[in-house]
């Protein structure tokens, strides 16, 4: 999701970087109540569990691990506590999206001490651990990315992870998955989702030449810094012996899977699958695209909708999206677990026990019917 401005606290001018080290509904969702949460892996174009169940992610985001350490105020944006994700798991969610920076993972001279490297990590591992003591599987995810981009669409112009940009900078995207994946990878049930939303295609003059760039990186026409590409960071996951599913998202803000097929990363490990976000605002966003784009993709491999939402503080939209994908056994993920006025942007709720906004009670009340 592209933060409005509004929802962010100002932030101080950066230092210069130094680098520190065919279901049914309800065997398709799982409440926090059935234990510890499977180990999912790619079997054809569905997700299973390690014994061969099939499963589906269901859930929601939870924003915050992206932006408040780069603004330099915390970690979270609001608690992450034991009170708070059981909250989640209440909604009878199976997954959280965890969205991540990775200058603070890694530790950059710009990022406040208290906020980055150990103390980063720590943290987010404090929360992965609590999301799965509450059998819920955690998608970790890299959000926000180092490199200076000006051109169309360009959240900022600042070359810290400030900000989204239309693709990973190869200066510590890559690293920063090195690192994820030593970290996680004797822990299968976490999930690894490569890249927010990309966008080349804003930058890059054909959409070939977005496609090329999201799957190989190098040097992309209108992006001035080195790109890593989707194969890129898949390698460098896979480098490490880490056999985790891996999400891949598309391009136009990970709204559009035309060319996924055609242009998906070499997987070794046999464990990928597609990304696909969708909001009422998007150019895909009605079941005459979801029939021409997704279909095809989900016949063929996993599709996790990793961000569902909508800015009408209602949920006529997303109950469409999940009609659409529970017929296809598909998985999806609500944006956003924030107590932020949903108003200003899709927020699932209004404080941290779960109190729903109406945008909220869609989605809550979906998922509890979903494990009846």
């Amino acid at each position: 999701m592209r933060h409005p401005q509004r929802l962010l606290r100002a932030f101080a001018v950066l230092a210069v970087l130094l680098v520190a080290g065919g279901l049914t509904q309800p065997a398709a969702a799982r409440s926090a109540a059935a234990g510890p949460p499977p180990v999912p892996h790619v079997e054809g174009n569905r997700l299973v569990g390690a014994d061969g169940t099939p499963l589906r992610l269901l859930g929601v985001n939870r924003s915050g691990g992206e932006f408040a350490c780069v603004q330099g105020w915390g970690v979270f944006d609001g608690p992450v506590d034991d009170a708070s994700v059981k909250a989640i798991a209440d909604w009878h969610a199976n997954t959280v999206r965890i969205p991540l920076n990775e200058e603070c993972w890694l530790g950059t001279a710009n990022i406040d001490p208290r906020y980055r490297g150990a103390a980063y990590r720590t943290a987010v591992d404090g929360l992965v651990q609590r999301v799965q003591a509450h059998g819920m599987t955690p998608v970790l995810e890299l959000h926000w990315t180092h490199g200076r981009y000006t051109g169309n669409s360009a959240g900022c112009h600042d070359l810290h992870a400030s900000c989204q940009k239309p693709m990973p900078g190869a200066a510590h995207a890559p690293a920063f998955w090195t690192s994820v994946a030593h970290a996680y990878k004797n822990d299968p049930e976490v999930v690894f989702d490569l890249f927010n939303e990309p966008y080349p295609d804003r930058a890059t003059p054909t959409t070939a030449q977005a496609w090329a760039c999201w799957r190989d990186g190098g040097t992309c026409p209108g992006i001035a810094y080195e790109v890593a590409g989707m194969q890129d960071l898949l390698d460098a996951v896979r480098g490490t012996g880490a056999r985790n599913l891996v999400l891949a998202a598309g391009l136009a803000y990970a709204n559009d899977l035309s060319g996924w097929l055609r242009h998906a990363p070499h997987d070794p490990a046999d464990n990928l699958a597609a990304a696909w976000h969708v909001y009422n605002f998007n150019a895909c966003a009605d079941e005459d695209c979801w029939d021409r784009t997704l279909a095809p993709v989900a016949a063929r491999v996993p599709l996790v909708a990793g961000e569902i939402g909508e800015n009408t503080c209602s949920h006529g939209f997303i109950d469409r999206v999940m009609t659409w994908f529970d017929d296809r056994a598909l998985s999806y993920l609500g944006w956003t677990w924030n107590a932020w006025d949903c108003s200003s942007g899709p927020a699932l709720i209004r404080s941290y026990d779960g109190t729903p906004t109406p945008f909220g009670i869609g989605l809550r009340d979906h998922l509890r019917a979903l494990d009846t």
